[in-house]
């Protein structure tokens, strides 16, 4: 089973790869995948503010 530091890692991994085809969306006009992401995107930054992590230095995205 992992540990908070495994899923912590894992979270801030995807929540980065998430930010990269949120901006390549974006960049496409393709608005029904960024919706899509930014499900996820959304879920993921909840997940890492409960962690505690400063999202700060993380968050490309600016809503």
């Amino acid at each position: 089973m992992p540990n908070n530091l495994e899923i912590t890692k894992t979270a801030i991994d995807d929540f980065k790869e998430i930010q990269r085809y949120m901006l390549l969306a974006k960049e496409e006009h393709a608005e029904k995948t960024y919706a899509e992401l930014k499900k996820k995107y959304i879920s993921l930054k909840a997940i890492l503010n409960v962690a505690g992590v400063n999202l700060s230095q993380l968050d490309e995205i600016k809503e």
